[in-house]
């Protein structure tokens, strides 16, 4: 289009200026005008035509860009987490532009990730071994709890109240004819225990055989202070008949009712004095010469006097110190240990008169087997006085049980079949395992020659108020009868310093979780915050795949509904 041209005519005088300006200006503004709308119609053609031509060139569905974008989304999550995740290997892959490359990565990875989770079980495994180590430690326990001592009689029975109702019972089954009870014979001990068994069966007494501890116990001081035989507890050993307990923990008074160390100023210091009327011992019923006593230390648990003991010859000073040590065991799974009394158990501790004694391996033992030659003879093991009420597996009833003859081998061989087969144990002895905890008492011994002469009247006095029958020549032996009959004991403290063996675990949770932690951190680089990335992964999936079904859903009700209306 050409431009319009304008003719100007020549105007004179200031009026024709002003009216020609005026005409130029309003032919540019007009020209401007055209050439602006001249430019769009153009550009709009183009426009038009390319728009056009691409749609047909490429034809586009309009539902295709949503999809495209919701697989996008996804693809880019993954590979969001894979290009900036700690973990080693995974961005390698990521960022991996040839094969090559990308089955080095791949490779790689699943080499190390092998390693990775072979010795993760390793040290998951080693965990589940429980292994254990022990742990020695020394510590100050002050006060401390002064042990339980117990004394009994090395020969059981005396010899003047036992004789005549044995004389009676051999009488009656015809194995003496005799009332002499002067002369004691090798063929009539044979018959002692038998004598016992059937008085026992029968629950007759046998407490007034024994010694009593007024009879035999001249003076008895804890750390200074007066003690009688009120301050001690009794039970009956087969071996040893009566026994008395010091200091043992009772059901009534409980942890208020024991002595320590540190009462009335002392350091923990017991002395008695003892007198065994050894003239009285019973022939060929004990070892030796018959002058020994039996001493046991305890805390809280009676043990088997028989098995851990120490004999005190009379006629001297014993002085016992003794430190304490303290054994303890882990629980279950890392041992066996058991603390808790069975019923069995607790039926067998009734014997020991208001007692609060604790499990013990041994006599959890003696009632099993007791249980066990019950179910196999009809009777209990004659030398288990204490087991004679048992109870068997998988019940809860008490039985009182007699005890067999001596001369029967069935308990003999029931005892050997039990504790011989191991197959046997989870039914009888499935409790008895290892105590949890148990103190042992490290004892020094020594003495010196007793009494001093400035004691053999008084201990002469207290024999003959005794009660006790004297030796026919008291009168001119007296001195060579104290001798053989007189124990002194002294028991002592001699460390507050307790030593302490503790089982520990080897491995511990916090051991498991540092091996594993540092097994994955080497080979592949995974950590808590790793396993953070992962699961940041799968939640963003989740609400992404969520949000989908939720579109499709909408879309699919939207044109139901629009179905519906057509």
């Amino acid at each position: 289009m050409e431009p319009s041209k304008v003719s100007v005519a020549s105007v004179d005088g200031e009026g024709g200026r002003d009216r020609v300006s005026q005409s130029n200006y309003s032919s540019i503004e007009a020209y401007r005008s055209n050439l602006l709308k001249l430019s769009l119609t153009t550009i709009t053609n183009m426009t038009n035509e390319t728009i056009h031509h691409i749609a047909a060139t490429c034809p586009i569905n309009p539902q295709q860009p949503k999809s495209d974008q919701k697989r996008r989304r996804v693809g880019s999550i993954v590979q969001d987490f894979s290009l900036n995740t700690s973990t080693h290997g995974i961005p390698g892959i990521a960022r991996s532009e040839t094969i090559p490359n990308r089955i080095f990565w791949i490779v790689s990875s699943l080499i190390f990730s092998g390693i990775m989770i072979y010795f993760v079980t390793q040290s998951i495994r080693a965990y589940f071994e429980y292994p254990t180590q022990t742990s020695v430690t020394v510590i100050l326990e002050w006060p401390q709890v002064f042990p339980a001592v117990t004394v009994c009689n090395y020969s059981p029975l005396r010899y003047d109240r036992f004789i005549g109702p044995f004389l009676n019972y051999t009488n009656a089954l015809n194995l003496t004819n005799t009332t002499d009870t002067s002369n004691f014979t090798i063929q009539q001990a044979l018959h002692i225990q038998d004598f016992l068994i059937y008085k026992l069966n029968r629950n007759e007494s046998l407490t007034d055989m024994f010694y009593s501890l007024d009879s035999m116990m001249m003076s008895c001081v804890y750390n200074g202070m007066s003690c009688t035989s009120a301050n001690f507890t009794w039970f009956l050993s087969p071996n040893f008949g009566l026994c008395y307990t010091f200091n043992a923990l009772m059901k009534t008074t409980g942890q208020t009712g024991l002595k320590y160390n540190a009462e009335n100023g002392y350091s923990g210091l017991l002395e008695m004095r003892f007198y065994i009327h050894q003239h009285q011992y019973v022939p060929y019923l004990s070892n030796g010469r018959m002058e020994r006593m039996n001493f046991d230390f305890d805390v809280c648990l009676f043990v088997c006097v028989m098995h851990r003991s120490m004999h005190l010859a009379p006629g001297k000073h014993h002085k016992l110190g003794y430190a304490k040590k303290i054994n303890t065991f882990l629980p279950a799974p890392y041992t066996t240990c058991n603390d808790k009394l069975n019923l069995g158990m607790q039926a067998m501790f009734n014997e020991y008169h208001d007692t609060d004694y604790g499990y013990s391996l041994y006599l959890c033992f003696v009632a099993c087997i007791q249980a066990y030659t019950y179910t196999k003879c009809g009777c209990g093991q004659p030398y288990r006085w204490s087991a004679r009420s048992i109870v068997l597996p998988n019940t809860n009833k008490i039985i009182n049980i007699s005890l067999c003859d001596f001369k029967s081998t069935c308990y003999m061989d029931a005892a050997t079949e039990i504790m011989n087969t191991k197959s046997m144990w989870p039914i009888f002895c499935s409790d008895c395992t290892q105590e949890c905890t148990y103190n042992d008492f490290i004892i020094k011994s020594s003495s010196l020659l007793a009494p001093p002469k400035f004691l053999l009247n008084s201990i002469k006095q207290f024999v003959e108020s005794s009660k006790v029958p004297l030796p026919t020549n008291w009168s001119t032996t007296w001195t060579s009868e104290i001798e053989s009959s007189f124990v002194s004991l002294e028991v002592v403290c001699e460390t507050t310093r307790a030593e302490i063996s503790s089982q520990q675990a080897t491995i511990t949770p916090v051991d498991v979780i540092s091996n594993v932690g540092g097994h994955t951190g080497l080979w592949i680089g995974i950590s808590f915050l790793s396993l953070m990335e992962i699961a940041e992964m799968l939640f963003r999936l989740i609400r992404s795949q969520f949000h989908r079904f939720r579109r499709a859903g909408e879309t699919a009700v939207e044109s139901l509904d629009t179905n519906i209306y057509l």
